[in-house]
Formats: C-alpha cells, sequence, structure tokens
C-alpha cells in the first residue's frame, strides 16, 4: 500500500515540475537545427522567421545546420535530444518520406517526434525542355503515349520530392517514364535545359528564375490553387487531372515527450511568426507561402496523412533505398 502512495506522489511531483518548467519555458534560447546546407528552402524559412520567433518567445532562435546523411544526422541529433523544447528540427516533405524507402532510417517520425507547426508552403511545377513540342500537361500526357519509353524525369535524389510527385504524375496518367535521379537540383535543372532529360517537377522558387529567362517551359503547378508567381498557369488539377495535389511543405518538429504546454507555446510563436507582413511578403515574391498549423495536434495529424500517403506511393511505385 505504501509502495502504492509513493508512487501517486512521486507522479503528482513529476506532473507539477514539468508544469512549473513549461509555464517558465523558454529560460534560454532555443536552437532549431537544420538538417540540410544553408540556402535551401528550409534553412531560408528557418532564418526567415527566426528574428519574429525571438520576439514571440522572448529568447534568442539560433538556426543550427547539421547538413549530412539525406538530413538523417540533424534528424537523429533532435531525436535524441531532451523533450524540453529546447532542441527543434526544421524539417520538409523528405521527414515523412525517407522511413517509407530507407530501410533503416533510424528515426519514427510519428513516435520519436511530436508536432510544433507547419512553417510554409511551396508548390512544384512541372517544366520541360523548350524543345519539347507540348503546351499543356494533356499534350505531355499525349506525346508520352505516342512515344513509350521516350520519355524521362529528373529528380534531385530517389524519395525526393520531385521524385516523388513524378511518381504520382505517372499513376495518375498511367504512364512509366524514366527516371534519372541526380545528386540536388541544381545538375539535373541544368539536364532538363539541356534536353539531355525531358522533364521534372521542381519547386516554384527554384525554377522562378529560369521560367522567367524562357531556359524552362512551364505547363503547370502542383497545388490546387494557381501560385502568385504565374498566375497564368494552371494547376496539374485544372489540367483534367482531378484532385492531384503534391505540395513541399517545412514544419517544425520537437523531439517526443515534449510538454504539450511547451509545444502550445512554439506553435503561438510560429503562427505569429509566419503571420507578420515581412517577412511574409518577401517569401511570397519567392513562391513560398508561409503559414502555421492551428495546433500541434494538427499538424502531427498533417504528417501522419502525409506519412501514409507517401508510403502507399512507394509500395506501389517500388521506391526502395538499401
Amino acid at each position: 500500500m505504501k509502495h502504492a502512495y509513493f508512487l501517486v506522489v512521486a507522479a503528482l511531483v513529476t506532473a507539477h515540475s514539468a508544469n512549473l518548467s513549461a509555464q517558465s519555458y523558454p529560460a534560454k534560447p532555443v536552437r532549431i537545427v537544420v538538417p540540410f546546407a544553408p540556402g535551401g528552402n528550409v534553412d531560408l524559412v528557418v532564418r526567415g522567421i527566426a528574428p519574429r520567433l525571438a520576439e514571440g518567445l522572448g529568447q534568442q532562435v539560433v538556426a543550427d545546420n547539421r547538413p549530412g546523411s539525406s538530413g538523417l544526422l540533424g534528424t537523429h541529433i533532435v531525436a535524441k535530444a531532451a523533450p524540453d523544447g529546447y532542441t527543434l528540427l526544421a524539417m520538409a516533405n523528405t521527414f515523412a518520406v525517407v522511413p517509407s524507402i530507407l530501410s533503416n532510417p533510424g528515426y519514427d517520425p510519428l513516435r520519436d517526434f511530436a508536432g510544433v507547426s507547419q512553417t510554409c508552403l511551396v508548390p512544384q511545377v512541372l517544366v520541360v525542355n523548350t524543345a519539347l513540342p507540348v503546351r499543356s500537361v494533356k499534350e505531355l500526357v499525349a506525346l508520352a503515349r505516342s512515344r513509350p519509353g521516350e520519355m524521362s524525369f529528373a529528380s534531385a535524389g530517389v524519395g525526393g520530392t520531385g521524385h516523388m510527385a513524378a511518381e504520382l504524375f505517372n499513376r495518375h496518367v498511367g504512364l512509366k517514364m524514366l527516371h534519372v535521379p541526380y545528386k540536388g537540383n541544381a545538375q539535373a535543372i541544368v539536364d532538363v535545359i539541356s534536353g539531355q532529360v525531358t522533364m521534372m517537377f521542381d519547386q516554384v522558387s527554384t525554377s522562378a528564375p529560369h521560367i522567367r529567362s524562357g531556359k524552362l517551359k512551364p505547363l503547370a503547378v502542383t497545388s490546387l490553387r494557381r501560385s502568385p508567381l504565374f498566375p497564368g498557369l494552371p494547376t496539374i488539377d485544372e489540367s483534367g487531372m482531378r484532385g492531384f495535389e503534391d505540395i513541399t511543405f517545412n514544419g517544425l518538429v520537437a523531439p517526443a515527450g515534449t510538454p504539450r504546454e511547451v509545444l502550445a507555446r512554439l506553435n503561438a510563436a510560429v503562427a505569429k511568426a509566419v503571420a507578420a507582413p515581412q517577412p511574409r511578403q518577401r517569401f511570397l515574391e519567392l513562391g513560398v507561402e508561409l503559414t502555421a498549423s492551428a495546433s500541434p495536434e494538427a499538424f502531427m495529424e498533417y504528417i501522419r496523412a502525409e506519412f501514409a500517403k507517401k508510403a502507399k506511393l512507394a509500395r506501389e511505385a517500388g521506391i526502395k533505398i538499401e
């Protein structure tokens, strides 16, 4: 009986201590681990909203780039960090994709992490070589069907956002185009421009300069709404593939076990940061829509849905990295 009593007392003391800790949060700088090299969308968004996050939290917010192993290095660091809200992970779609295609990723996005908030949405754009005799998605599909085995698509790597979008596209229209993976999207874009590869799905923000210069021909965007960068460009959904949507998203997650009060405080700070006129307008001009989740739980449900959707696509398309 005494043993049970002490267990109850210990649980109450622990809960009380956690509550006090959450109430005083944050008492020191918050580190956001960016598992990619500086300069990419994930890094730029974190650094763009960090000053506003710092204002909302009343503490310094530091971006810490830890690239390596396609984002796994930084992801593992945060998964093993103390669940106190002082170490967060900046993540993108691949966070929910990698466990479905890699035999031993070393983390489970649903078990090892807790959601904080989405930070941005970036539609992709279907671009083709300018010499390709097509002006729409329908014409592209018709050409691909008339040239079985001849059409190819580039991506920044196996399981990346461009690869998954192209496989989803293939399954929607019943095509099987050749996948040409690269180590990053820079060379992939160069080879689409030169005609070495037929097409690719790329983020609007990185393809925009090449579209404006006339080096790439855009056919459609992957979001259900048109991109403010190219309002005259239809969506793939509008182009006859009803329901097609594949948007790149970024967000923040914390180690599993982080107190709900801390997650809620962080979520509110993100919402305030992304709603500020600056940097919101600056990012919109780059094709990046800053946004926040309604709650930590809402973002975790979003990740859960993405994980299930991408796992199904990976199985059906046979996407696997050993």
